[in-house]
């Protein structure tokens, strides 16, 4: 292909695999994050720390 007909290619994936797994491994971490956060605080209140 030329170059102008390089630039006029319009369109491509907007919404890739690769963001949609970075996604939904932010999500993952988010909730383990509140998970421990919860369970340090029900450690604290029941009074079983190690």
């Amino acid at each position: 292909m030329e170059k102008q007909e390089l630039l006029n290619i319009v369109g491509g994936a907007s919404f890739t695999s690769a963001m949609l797994s970075s996604i939904v491994k932010g999500i993952n971490a988010i909730l383990d994050l509140g998970r421990s956060l919860g369970t340090a605080i029900r450690r604290m209140h029941t009074g079983n720390l190690c």
